[in-house]
Order: structure tokens, then C-alpha cells, then sequence
């Protein structure tokens, strides 16, 4: 799953990018204000930002600028109604990729987004992943094992995803909740222990028992191949 951070101090229009993304498949963390953006970029890591340029306690630009000091190459996307020429440089020379004038449409946005996720940035993940016999194509969102197609749902995949790109690795409750889920989730439900079990279910029975082992008391590990 693509993460998306917005940061947009307009709840309407908040709400209205964060339900559309999200029912594109986008998982989306959202804030009101550049200091708390500033809070989840040095905490999470996204695919990414659609940043408004009138922010409270940091504007847009200075957050941009802030992402781009701590040397992430991010996708970045500037919501702003100022639509003068130099104001327009100023962003992109402030470090963003793209600048969209309000009011826009959806589509348009969505456009953008992907325009932006298919150049070739240093933190775009791969087109697929490869974990022994097993296949994970990112842009078409099939998996196979031995060239059979396993069917997954769009948690399962994302859950697995989020797997292959730590395995060997001990992640806990909490990290699969941040990444595949979003910031309001609840790690303590029984709910990452259900998808856990699907997946066993769906993958270990091709791949070998024990593929996904549970380290009690942290979290679960995907055992390298």
C-alpha cells in the first residue's frame, strides 16, 4: 500500500482528500498543522506529501524545506490558492516536486500523485518483491508462489509487503499497525493476529510451515529464505 501523509488545516477539505485517497487504496495519515506533520515524517515513513502552504505554526514550505534538510526525497505536492508565477517558483525552488493551485479537482490530484510516484525517486520501491519462490508484483498487485496465483486482499497484500520488506527482522504490533493500517488504528485488537493467520493459511501452506513465526511478547518475523 502507497502511505500518504496530508497536511491540510481545512477539516472539510482534509476530510474530502483523506476519504478519496483512501477509497483509491492510498493508506492515509493526515494532520492540521506543519508541526505536527513535521512530528509524523520524523516518525513514519511515506511514499508521499501533499502539503498546504498556509499551515499554523509551520507553513508548508517550511515543512517542505525541513523534509528536504533531513535529505528525503519524497514526493511532495503543494496545495495552495496563491497562483502568481514567482510564488509558484518559490515552492518548487523550496524543495517541492509539484504545486496545485485550489480549487482543483480530485482527478486532477490524483493525476499528479501518480505522475509523481512513477519518477524514478532513490525511495521508490521496486516493481516486485522476491522471497524465495515467492512473487510480489507491486504495480499489478499479483502474488505467485512456483508461478501459481495466491489471491489476496488489498490488507493481505500490504500485510505481506510490510513483511518481505522487514524479513528476518522482529516487527511489533504496533509497527504493522502505523504501515499497513494508519496512525488511529488500535495495535492491542486481535485484528494484525487475524491477517496474521490468513496469511499463514494462504502462504505457508505453499511456502513450508513457519514461514511467518510469532515472537511472543514482540511481534512477528518472516523468516528469510
Amino acid at each position: 500500500m502507497m502511505r500518504v501523509l496530508l497536511v491540510e488545516d481545512e477539516k472539510k477539505m482534509s476530510s474530502f482528500i483523506e476519504r478519496g485517497l483512501s477509497e483509491e487504496g492510498y493508506g492515509v495519515d493526515t494532520a492540521f498543522d506543519g508541526e505536527e506533520g513535521l512530528a509524523l515524517v520524523n516518525k513514519n515513513s511515506y511514499d508521499l506529501m501533499i502539503l498546504d502552504w498556509m499551515l499554523p505554526k509551520l507553513d508548508g514550505l517550511a515543512l517542505c524545506k525541513k523534509v528536504r534538510e533531513k535529505k528525503l526525497k519524497t514526493p511532495i505536492i503543494i496545495l495552495t490558492a496563491k497562483d502568481a508565477v514567482e510564488e509558484k517558483i518559490q515552492g518548487l525552488d523550496g524543495g517541492a516536486d509539484d504545486y496545485l493551485t485550489k480549487p482543483f479537482a480530485f482527478d486532477e490530484l490524483l493525476a499528479r500523485m501518480r505522475a509523481m510516484l512513477r519518477r524514478p525517486h532513490d525511495i521508490q520501491k521496486e516493481s516486485q518483491l522476491i522471497q524465495g519462490n515467492l512473487c510480489m508484483d507491486l504495480l499489478s498487485r499479483e502474488v505467485r508462489i512456483n508461478e501459481k496465483v495466491i489471491i489476496l486482499s488489498q490488507k493481505e497484500f500490504s500485510l505481506l509487503e510490510f513483511l518481505i520488506r522487514h524479513k528476518g527482522d522482529v516487527v511489533t504490533r504496533t509497527q504493522i499497525a502505523e504501515h499497513v493500517w494508519d496512525q488511529s488504528f488500535d495495535p492491542m485488537s486481535n485484528t494484525i493476529d487475524v491477517y496474521i493467520n490468513f496469511l499463514r493459511k494462504k502462504i505457508d501452506s505453499l511456502e513450508g510451515p513457519g514461514r511467518i513465526e510469532t515472537i511472543r511478547g514482540a511481534g512477528y518475523r518472516l523468516l528469510p529464505e
